[in-house]
């Protein structure tokens, strides 16, 4: 396993995370989560991502059994706030409340006494950036996380919110996005933002929601109990790639994985890895035999010539601007 300094941190990373957005308390029942943790602790991977808001707050609870007696120094667990967890006017956003709330709740789920990195899930136009900024701050100050980062934040709420971090002596080292090879938004702002800032990228949805692994065959229905069938857990997201243009292209892919002696997971996962400022790429599993695979794209080095192939191969269907095109339905 590779890992990464997170940020302009200490801290490293495995290059390869675990996460359990749709899988853990949805769509894998625990001891199949439990097998999956296991196998990716074995494959070297130290770092876990989850949420407050995955499968109404069941993922933390799943993930922190899985984890239960492991040496807490020897793994990183992220977790993150915004969502709705609670009915209440203040079970959401960032206000300082909900802030204050959340990560007591959080880690008596996780069964821990501090996160590694607590993350802003989204951006709070509801609440002012200084009291969410003041929260967090105490947060770390609290030793209830080490560091802080956020997640789909655009650049200027990146800048501003460096700012703010730096103002309070607070170290904000991350922003967890979307990005793979079809879905580039991050690329032209939100990188130069973050290099600038000191901030390293933990992607999703690498593998585009799977699409990129190639099992989605143009003119064919989808395999049974794929994602793409799954009503609870992204048959809505995954939909925007599911277009026979789409999967002919991505069949085309085929052949540029085999000649880098690599499985299409692979090449993708290892092409979000070719950033510099990509610290991590957040895999899902619900066998453990998918993280076997994963793994094997840390530490790829793609030829450039590879690199201009998969451009040539994708072209036109690439996202770079989500304001030119429908964003796919967001994570929840």
């Amino acid at each position: 396993m590779e890992f990464r300094y997170l940020g302009k941190s200490g801290l490293k990373v495995s290059a390869i995370s675990y996460g359990n957005w749709i899988t853990h308390g949805s769509q894998v029942e625990e001891d199949a989560a439990k097998a999956c943790v296991k196998r990716a602790l074995d494959l070297g991977i130290t770092t876990y991502d989850t949420a407050d808001v995955y499968a109404g707050t069941r993922a933390e609870e799943v993930l922190g059994r899985a984890l239960s007696g492991i040496r807490r120094e020897s793994i990183e667990v992220f977790t993150k706030v915004f969502w709705p967890t609670g009915s209440g006017p203040n079970n959401r956003g960032l206000s300082r409340k909900h802030i204050m709330h959340s990560i007591d709740a959080s880690l008596k789920r996780l069964q821990l006494d501090y996160v590694d990195l607590y993350q802003a899930h989204r951006f709070d136009n509801e609440t002012p950036l200084e009291e969410t900024m003041l929260a967090f701050a105490d947060v770390v100050r609290q030793g209830k996380a080490l560091y802080i980062g956020v997640s789909e934040w655009n650049a200027d709420e990146i800048t501003r919110g460096a700012e703010l971090a730096r103002q309070m002596n607070v170290p904000f080292i991350s922003n967890q996005p979307q990005y793979s090879m079809l879905w580039r938004v991050i690329e032209e702002e939100v990188i130069p933002a973050s290099e600038r800032e000191g901030l390293s990228q933990i992607v999703w949805s690498p593998i585009a929601q799977g699409v990129l692994t190639g099992k989605y065959l143009p003119g064919q229905p989808p395999p049974a109990g794929s994602r793409a069938t799954d009503e609870l857990s992204g048959k809505n997201f995954i939909s925007r790639w599911m277009s026979d243009d789409v999967l002919e292209r991505v069949q085309q892919l085929k052949p540029l994985a085999e000649r880098a002696g690599l499985t299409m997971a692979q090449l993708a996962i290892a092409w979000v890895l070719q950033n510099r400022n990509v610290a991590s790429a957040i895999v899902g599993a619900t066998r453990p035999e998918q993280l076997d695979d994963n793994v094997k794209a840390a530490n790829v080095t793609l030829e450039p010539q590879l690199m201009k192939a998969i451009d040539k191969t994708l072209d036109g269907l690439i996202v770079t601007d989500p304001r030119k095109t429908e964003s796919p339905a967001t994570r929840p």
